[in-house]
């Protein structure tokens, strides 16, 4: 088994208006046999996290898989251990969104 480094995407979705689009992007570890296994293990994280809950203004707020766009072997770690994450506002959410997608296909053709 090995250890890996994965940028999880989750799109930040509110009800407020006048807000552009947000991005949420984690890195995690995970423990896998291969990169591919890393891949499809950390799009099942991605997809057990998502979130939804009314924020201090009472507004909706869901936060949703999008993809998985990095996949990084490395050195011994803890599973599943988050180790940086970034909020990204995009001027265009379909872009940002088709962005991670290719990469995750990229990924997955690599395997």
């Amino acid at each position: 088994m090995n250890w890996y480094v994965v940028k999880i995407i989750f799109r930040i979705i509110s009800n407020e208006n006048g807000r552009r689009a947000q991005f949420d992007e984690q890195l995690r570890l995970v423990k896998a046999a291969s990169k591919y296994m890393a891949f499809e293990k950390a799009g099942r994280l991605g997809r057990s996290v998502e979130l939804q809950y009314l924020n201090n203004s009472y507004n909706q707020v869901k936060w949703q898989f999008v993809n998985v766009a990095e996949v990084n072997e490395l050195n011994a770690l803890e599973d599943g251990t988050e180790l940086y994450c970034n909020i990204h506002e995009a001027p265009n959410a379909d872009v940002y969104e088709g962005w991670t997608n290719h990469k995750a296909a990229l990924i997955s053709l690599d395997n």
